[in-house]
């Protein structure tokens, strides 16, 4: 599928803060926990638990909270299919819509019980 300019703002004008508790409520149910979820947002975005939580609180949109954020140097690595889009495969003047995928990537390897060592990846040797 192809990703539309559309598409890209309207998940840029989402509040990360009310996808948030759906994302912790899914990880919960497969038996992951907060700070697991929380490790692989940190882990994405380089904020402290303190701005995550600030980001949150504040209800800032996609768009801000990846403007913000410092998008780890092996993102690159995070490639697959998520909700129908291949994540390598959207273009770069789209960066909210795939950062968004990227971290749904990570959130759904995380809740199909990946160890965390792989879902927070390492450039090979």
């Amino acid at each position: 599928m192809k990703v539309t300019a559309e598409k890209n703002e309207k998940v840029a004008k989402m509040i990360f803060g009310t996808v948030y508790p759906l994302y912790l409520d899914r990880l919960e149910k497969n038996g992951r926990t907060k700070e697991e979820l929380d490790a692989v947002i940190k882990w994405f975005t380089g904020y402290d638990q303190e701005a995550l939580h600030t980001l949150i609180t504040e209800k800032q949109t996609y768009r801000t909270f990846f403007q913000k954020a410092k998008i780890h140097e092996n993102a690159h690595l995070i490639k697959g299919v998520v909700c129908g889009y291949r994540i390598e495969e959207i273009e770069d003047e789209f960066a909210v819509y795939k950062q968004c995928r990227q971290l749904e990537k990570l959130i759904d390897e995380l809740a199909k019980g990946r160890k965390m060592e792989k879902i927070l990846r390492k450039e090979k040797k």
